[in-house]
Protein backbone atom coordinates (compact mmCIF):
# COMPACT_ATOMS: atom_id res chain seq x y z
CA UNK A 1 0.00 0.00 0.00
CA UNK A 2 1.62 3.25 -1.32
CA UNK A 3 1.58 6.44 1.11
CA UNK A 4 -0.49 9.48 0.01
CA UNK A 5 2.28 11.92 -1.49
CA UNK A 6 1.15 15.29 0.67
CA UNK A 7 0.64 14.33 4.19
CA UNK A 8 3.03 10.85 4.21
CA UNK A 9 0.03 9.22 5.97
CA UNK A 10 -1.87 6.05 4.37
CA UNK A 11 -5.26 5.91 2.68
CA UNK A 12 -8.16 5.41 4.74
CA UNK A 13 -9.67 1.61 5.02
CA UNK A 14 -11.50 0.58 2.28
CA UNK A 15 -14.89 -0.04 3.78
CA UNK A 16 -16.35 -2.38 0.61
CA UNK A 17 -12.85 -4.92 1.34
CA UNK A 18 -13.71 -4.56 5.17
CA UNK A 19 -17.46 -5.46 4.76
CA UNK A 20 -16.28 -8.55 2.60
CA UNK A 21 -14.37 -9.52 5.22
CA UNK A 22 -16.93 -8.97 7.89
CA UNK A 23 -14.00 -7.13 9.84
CA UNK A 24 -15.22 -3.94 11.94
CA UNK A 25 -12.51 -0.78 12.65
CA UNK A 26 -13.04 1.40 15.22
CA UNK A 27 -10.54 4.44 16.13
CA UNK A 28 -10.50 6.34 19.74
CA UNK A 29 -7.76 8.57 19.37
CA UNK A 30 -4.54 6.34 19.79
CA UNK A 31 -6.49 3.06 20.35
CA UNK A 32 -8.12 1.39 17.69
CA UNK A 33 -10.37 -1.67 17.93
CA UNK A 34 -10.30 -4.49 15.35
CA UNK A 35 -13.66 -6.79 15.95
CA UNK A 36 -14.63 -10.04 13.49
CA UNK A 37 -17.96 -9.37 13.00
CA UNK A 38 -19.59 -13.18 12.08
CA UNK A 39 -21.24 -13.83 15.58
CA UNK A 40 -23.90 -15.97 14.08
CA UNK A 41 -20.88 -18.45 13.10
CA UNK A 42 -18.64 -17.22 15.92
CA UNK A 43 -16.46 -15.32 13.69
CA UNK A 44 -15.22 -17.88 11.56
CA UNK A 45 -12.74 -16.43 9.42
CA UNK A 46 -12.50 -16.42 5.71
CA UNK A 47 -9.68 -15.45 2.79
CA UNK A 48 -11.40 -12.00 2.69
CA UNK A 49 -11.33 -11.90 6.10
CA UNK A 50 -7.40 -12.38 6.05
CA UNK A 51 -7.20 -9.80 3.55
CA UNK A 52 -9.00 -7.16 5.44
CA UNK A 53 -7.12 -7.72 8.22
CA UNK A 54 -4.04 -7.29 6.11
CA UNK A 55 -5.51 -4.16 4.45
CA UNK A 56 -5.74 -2.56 7.56
CA UNK A 57 -1.89 -3.27 8.64
CA UNK A 58 -1.30 -1.11 5.48
CA UNK A 59 -3.42 1.61 6.48
CA UNK A 60 -3.79 2.65 10.31
CA UNK A 61 -3.30 6.03 10.66
CA UNK A 62 0.69 6.58 12.37
CA UNK A 63 -0.68 7.66 15.74
CA UNK A 64 -2.44 4.29 16.18
CA UNK A 65 -0.66 3.27 19.93
CA UNK A 66 -2.47 0.15 20.67
CA UNK A 67 -4.36 -2.37 18.63
CA UNK A 68 -7.12 -4.07 20.41
CA UNK A 69 -8.42 -7.31 18.16
CA UNK A 70 -11.78 -8.36 19.57
CA UNK A 71 -14.85 -10.82 18.09
CA UNK A 72 -18.31 -9.93 18.13
CA UNK A 73 -20.74 -11.67 20.19
CA UNK A 74 -19.93 -14.61 22.55
CA UNK A 75 -16.83 -15.91 20.65
CA UNK A 76 -13.04 -14.51 19.55
CA UNK A 77 -13.05 -16.90 16.92
CA UNK A 78 -14.03 -20.03 16.13
CA UNK A 79 -11.56 -20.82 13.25
CA UNK A 80 -11.63 -21.50 9.91
CA UNK A 81 -15.07 -21.07 7.98
CA UNK A 82 -16.69 -24.30 6.82
CA UNK A 83 -16.70 -23.37 3.41
CA UNK A 84 -12.49 -23.60 3.17
CA UNK A 85 -13.25 -27.40 3.64
CA UNK A 86 -15.99 -28.13 1.29
CA UNK A 87 -15.00 -31.27 -1.32
CA UNK A 88 -15.11 -29.18 -4.18
CA UNK A 89 -12.06 -27.83 -6.11
CA UNK A 90 -12.76 -24.29 -5.76
CA UNK A 91 -12.69 -24.63 -1.89
CA UNK A 92 -9.66 -22.86 -0.23
CA UNK A 93 -8.15 -26.31 0.91
CA UNK A 94 -9.18 -27.80 -3.10
CA UNK A 95 -7.26 -24.18 -4.57
CA UNK A 96 -4.02 -24.83 -2.63
CA UNK A 97 -4.10 -28.62 -3.17
CA UNK A 98 -4.39 -28.18 -6.73
CA UNK A 99 -1.72 -25.43 -7.30
CA UNK A 100 2.14 -25.59 -8.12
CA UNK A 101 4.01 -25.54 -4.73
CA UNK A 102 4.98 -21.68 -5.20
CA UNK A 103 1.74 -20.66 -6.01
CA UNK A 104 0.93 -22.48 -2.96
CA UNK A 105 3.39 -21.13 -1.28
CA UNK A 106 2.34 -17.47 -2.14
CA UNK A 107 -1.15 -18.08 -1.16
CA UNK A 108 -0.06 -19.11 2.14
CA UNK A 109 2.87 -16.33 2.51
CA UNK A 110 -0.21 -13.86 1.68
CA UNK A 111 -2.84 -15.25 4.01
CA UNK A 112 0.11 -15.25 7.10
CA UNK A 113 0.41 -11.03 6.44
CA UNK A 114 -3.14 -10.65 7.89
CA UNK A 115 -1.41 -11.89 11.24
CA UNK A 116 2.19 -10.56 10.93
CA UNK A 117 1.37 -6.60 11.25
CA UNK A 118 0.00 -7.34 14.29
CA UNK A 119 4.16 -7.07 15.59
CA UNK A 120 4.43 -4.22 13.94
CA UNK A 121 6.70 -2.28 16.26
CA UNK A 122 4.75 1.27 16.07
CA UNK A 123 1.61 -0.04 18.58
CA UNK A 124 1.34 -3.20 21.33
CA UNK A 125 -1.58 -5.30 20.33
CA UNK A 126 -3.80 -7.03 22.95
CA UNK A 127 -6.31 -9.63 21.99
CA UNK A 128 -9.77 -9.86 24.14
CA UNK A 129 -10.42 -13.27 23.63
CA UNK A 130 -14.06 -14.60 24.83
CA UNK A 131 -15.34 -17.86 24.20
CA UNK A 132 -13.92 -19.89 21.69
CA UNK A 133 -10.32 -19.13 20.17
CA UNK A 134 -9.53 -22.39 17.88
CA UNK A 135 -7.31 -22.73 14.82
CA UNK A 136 -6.76 -19.93 13.04
CA UNK A 137 -8.62 -18.02 15.87
CA UNK A 138 -5.96 -19.31 18.27
CA UNK A 139 -3.43 -18.24 15.97
CA UNK A 140 -4.62 -14.85 15.39
CA UNK A 141 -4.55 -13.81 19.58
CA UNK A 142 -1.25 -15.35 19.13
CA UNK A 143 -0.12 -12.81 16.76
CA UNK A 144 -0.97 -10.06 19.20
CA UNK A 145 1.30 -8.88 21.57
CA UNK A 146 -0.56 -9.27 24.91
CA UNK A 147 -3.17 -11.45 25.46
CA UNK A 148 -6.12 -10.67 27.85
CA UNK A 149 -8.75 -13.74 28.57
CA UNK A 150 -12.55 -14.14 29.47
CA UNK A 151 -13.00 -17.03 32.15
CA UNK A 152 -14.96 -19.04 29.63
CA UNK A 153 -12.25 -18.68 26.76
CA UNK A 154 -11.35 -22.06 25.32
CA UNK A 155 -7.87 -22.25 22.97
CA UNK A 156 -7.65 -24.92 20.94
CA UNK A 157 -5.28 -26.13 17.59
CA UNK A 158 -7.48 -27.76 15.90
CA UNK A 159 -5.20 -28.24 12.38
CA UNK A 160 -3.48 -31.85 13.50
CA UNK A 161 -7.10 -33.70 14.32
CA UNK A 162 -7.40 -32.48 10.01
CA UNK A 163 -4.10 -33.69 9.44
CA UNK A 164 -2.55 -30.08 8.71
CA UNK A 165 -0.03 -27.89 10.82
CA UNK A 166 -0.82 -24.12 12.36
CA UNK A 167 0.71 -21.88 9.38
CA UNK A 168 -0.51 -18.72 10.22
CA UNK A 169 2.44 -17.78 12.22
CA UNK A 170 1.25 -19.27 15.45
CA UNK A 171 3.46 -21.68 16.24
CA UNK A 172 6.67 -19.76 16.88
CA UNK A 173 4.73 -17.46 19.24
CA UNK A 174 3.46 -20.14 20.86
CA UNK A 175 7.22 -21.54 21.59
CA UNK A 176 8.10 -18.40 22.93
CA UNK A 177 5.07 -17.84 25.29
CA UNK A 178 4.73 -21.38 26.91
CA UNK A 179 8.05 -23.04 25.95
CA UNK A 180 8.36 -25.85 23.72
CA UNK A 181 7.22 -29.07 25.32
CA UNK A 182 3.46 -27.90 26.42
CA UNK A 183 3.29 -26.25 22.81
CA UNK A 184 4.00 -29.24 21.26
CA UNK A 185 1.79 -30.89 23.13
CA UNK A 186 -0.98 -28.50 22.91
CA UNK A 187 -0.27 -28.52 18.95
CA UNK A 188 -0.16 -32.43 18.83
CA UNK A 189 -2.68 -33.39 20.73
CA UNK A 190 -5.45 -30.12 19.54
CA UNK A 191 -6.73 -30.31 23.24
CA UNK A 192 -8.78 -27.35 25.08
CA UNK A 193 -6.50 -25.13 27.00
CA UNK A 194 -9.20 -23.35 29.26
CA UNK A 195 -8.78 -19.64 30.55
CA UNK A 196 -7.14 -20.57 34.05
CA UNK A 197 -4.55 -23.17 32.37
CA UNK A 198 -3.65 -20.60 29.98
CA UNK A 199 -2.85 -17.76 32.30
CA UNK A 200 -1.00 -20.31 34.54
CA UNK A 201 1.17 -21.46 31.51
CA UNK A 202 1.99 -17.80 30.20
CA UNK A 203 -0.27 -17.92 27.37
CA UNK A 204 -2.49 -15.23 28.57
CA UNK A 205 -1.38 -11.91 30.56
CA UNK A 206 -4.88 -12.49 32.79
CA UNK A 207 -8.32 -13.62 33.13
CA UNK A 208 -11.82 -11.64 33.92
CA UNK A 209 -15.38 -12.50 33.91
CA UNK A 210 -16.62 -12.29 30.49
CA UNK A 211 -18.83 -9.16 31.65
CA UNK A 212 -15.11 -7.31 32.88
CA UNK A 213 -13.26 -8.21 29.83
CA UNK A 214 -13.40 -4.29 27.74
CA UNK A 215 -13.12 -3.01 30.79
CA UNK A 216 -9.77 -4.63 31.67
CA UNK A 217 -8.51 -4.22 28.17
CA UNK A 218 -9.81 -0.54 28.05
CA UNK A 219 -7.73 0.03 31.53
CA UNK A 220 -4.59 -1.92 30.03
CA UNK A 221 -4.82 -0.02 26.72
CA UNK A 222 -5.10 3.41 29.03
CA UNK A 223 -1.97 2.03 30.49
CA UNK A 224 -0.02 1.91 27.55
CA UNK A 225 -0.75 5.12 25.99
CA UNK A 226 -0.10 7.12 29.02
CA UNK A 227 3.77 5.86 28.73
CA UNK A 228 5.46 7.86 26.42
CA UNK A 229 5.53 6.69 23.39
CA UNK A 230 9.08 6.04 21.67
CA UNK A 231 9.90 4.78 25.20
CA UNK A 232 6.90 1.80 24.64
CA UNK A 233 8.14 1.21 20.70
CA UNK A 234 11.60 0.83 22.29
CA UNK A 235 11.18 -1.77 24.94
CA UNK A 236 9.00 -3.48 22.48
CA UNK A 237 11.68 -3.89 20.21
CA UNK A 238 14.13 -5.05 22.50
CA UNK A 239 11.83 -7.55 24.41
CA UNK A 240 10.65 -9.28 20.93
CA UNK A 241 14.12 -9.69 19.73
CA UNK A 242 15.68 -11.09 23.11
CA UNK A 243 15.45 -14.44 22.44
CA UNK A 244 17.23 -14.26 19.20
CA UNK A 245 20.31 -12.25 20.24
CA UNK A 246 23.00 -13.52 22.12
CA UNK A 247 23.56 -11.64 25.82
CA UNK A 248 26.02 -9.14 23.99
CA UNK A 249 23.85 -8.55 21.29
CA UNK A 250 21.52 -7.78 23.57
CA UNK A 251 23.27 -5.54 26.06
CA UNK A 252 24.28 -3.83 22.45
CA UNK A 253 20.53 -3.47 21.69
CA UNK A 254 19.76 -2.14 25.14
CA UNK A 255 22.34 0.74 24.53
CA UNK A 256 21.30 1.20 21.03
CA UNK A 257 18.14 1.71 22.31
CA UNK A 258 18.79 4.09 25.25
CA UNK A 259 21.55 6.89 24.00
CA UNK A 260 18.81 8.33 21.41
CA UNK A 261 16.09 8.49 24.19
CA UNK A 262 18.60 10.04 26.45
CA UNK A 263 19.38 12.49 24.04
CA UNK A 264 15.64 13.33 23.66
CA UNK A 265 14.53 13.73 27.68
CA UNK A 266 18.39 15.83 28.29
CA UNK A 267 17.07 18.04 25.33
CA UNK A 268 13.29 18.68 26.85
CA UNK A 269 14.70 19.10 29.75
CA UNK A 270 16.89 21.97 28.37
CA UNK A 271 14.23 23.64 26.37
CA UNK A 272 12.06 23.87 29.64
CA UNK A 273 15.13 25.34 31.31
CA UNK A 274 15.09 27.77 28.57
CA UNK A 275 11.48 28.46 28.95
CA UNK A 276 11.71 29.24 32.20
CA UNK A 277 14.96 31.58 32.10
CA UNK A 278 13.46 33.73 29.75
CA UNK A 279 10.37 34.45 31.45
Amino acid sequence: MTRGPATGTPPGPDPDLLRRGHVVLRLDGPVATVSLDRPAVRNAQLPETWSALAHLGAVLPDEVRVVIVCGEGPSFSAGLDRSAFAPTPDSLLGTIARAPQSVADDLIAEFQSAFTWLSDPRFVSIAAVAGHAVGAGFQLALACDLIVVADDAEFRMAEVGLGLVPDLTGTGRLVRLVGYQRALEICATGRHVHADEAVRIGLALCSVPPADLDAAVADLAAALVESPVDAVRAVKGLLVGALDRSADEQRAAERAAQIPLIGRLAAAAQAAADSDAAR
